[in-house]
């Protein structure tokens, strides 16, 4: 029997906030979309909000209208980064295998640790009582035979919770829970097993499997299997990396085109930065643009691999200038690098103008990783 973990931070981006604002602790605090726009949506609120009928994902301007009391932040998501890494190294210390679901999800394997940390629960405990002590984070954690019922059990007792399955007792414990609580049940779904009689899960139970499988086809296997208590028991191994991207959506659309080359501009000079941190170089360069209208567009163009700023940001705004042909105010623009490959420095016993410039450029992204990435600006001339 595996015995899996899954570590959910509460609230995560409220709780990064609440770190540098005390005074927003107890009260409904909404992070996303500027409401006085009405665009966007909420990336996360506390639990306050919540009492409201506020959730993530949901229209910033409906969520204004539940809670126009509420205390609605653009958030600081490099520290929502920041506080994951943290989150990150120090359950290194003690799993022996992670997977990093989300910035506020950790999946770990505790698989044979019972000598090591002695009771399971009582470790939970001892973790996350040290996440809050250390880094000032509430969490809650979920334990099972596989991902599945561990994530189940993390939003079971939240917040700061925790709920272990026993082996064997997966199917006694899920029965009477509602059938949406099941990763991957969403509204259309849920709202097809409503219709069919399926409203908690031990009725999904009491049917075979080749109901499901008629019904629904491989999802419905799936659905069914989860249902029993099955799940993956074995954690996803580390991806590398396919695609590096950062995109800008205006507060209010944009048409001036100078100032939408500006942003691209600076878009530009973000991801080569991610990039060299990487020590990889890009080949395909591609943009995308979102018209007020919500009419997207992306434009792609495969070059040598590089991680010169100069020549990323001449390939995309070629790519841009071809692309915006409509007299139409751009609500949101992009860019992305993919196609990686590793960076290797040739030695030269005298130094030509690209070795000098591939040189500068790794200097400067040692200086921004220090002092932060506004210590050095770049012209675009």
């Amino acid at each position: 029997m595996r015995t899996i973990f899954h570590l959910d931070l509460d609230s995560f981006f409220v709780s990064v906030e609440r770190i540098f604002d005390p005074l927003l602790n107890g009260k409904p605090v909404i992070v996303g979309a500027n409401p006085e726009y009405g665009r966007g949506v909420v990336a996360a609120c506390s639990y306050e909000a919540r009492e409201y009928g506020l959730h993530s994902a949901m229209p910033i301007r409906q969520a204004y209208r539940l809670c126009p009391n509420g205390i609605y932040l653009h958030g600081h998501h490099k520290e929502y980064s920041r506080f994951s890494k943290a989150v990150k190294h120090l359950l290194k210390q003690y799993a022996p295998q992670i997977e990093q679901a989300s910035i506020d999800e950790f999946y770990m394997d505790f698989t044979g640790t019972q000598r090591i940390y002695g009771s399971m629960f009582a470790f939970a405990s001892k973790l996350q009582k040290e996440i809050q002590e250390k880094l000032s984070l509430p969490c809650s954690i979920g334990i099972g035979s596989n991902k599945t019922i561990a994530k189940i059990c993390s939003d079971y007792a939240k917040p700061k919770g925790i709920t272990y399955v026993l082996p064997g007792m997966e199917k006694e414990f899920l029965s009477p829970l509602p059938v949406e609580i099941i990763p991957g049940v969403g509204k259309v779904m849920q709202k097809a097993l409503h219709e069919k009689g399926f409203r908690i899960i031990g009725d999904i139970t009491k049917v075979p499997e080749d109901y499901f499988l008629v019904a629904f086809g491989k999802y419905g296997s799936a659905l069914w299997k989860k249902a029993n208590g099955g799940g993956h028991k074995y954690l996803n191994p580390p991806q590398k990396r396919k695609s590096i991207s950062k995109e800008r959506t205006y507060g209010k659309d944009e048409i001036n085109k100078t100032k939408i080359e500006t942003t691209l501009f600076k878009l530009t000079g973000e991801v080569c930065q991610l990039l060299r941190n990487k020590n990889w170089q890009a080949s395909t360069i591609s943009i995308k643009l979102r018209y007020s209208d919500f009419v997207t567009l992306t434009r792609e163009k495969t070059i040598k691999p590089t991680d010169d700023d100069k020549i990323i940001f001449d390939t995309a705004l070629n790519l841009f200038r071809k692309a915006y042909t409509r007299r139409v105010s751009i609500r949101l623009i992009g860019i992305r690098l993919t196609k990686f490959s590793e960076f290797s420095e040739q030695e030269f016993l005298f130094d030509d103008k690209d070795t000098i410039r591939k040189k500068m450029f790794r200097a400067i992204t040692k200086i921004r990783d220090k002092f932060g990435y506004s210590s050095i600006k770049l012209g675009d001339a």
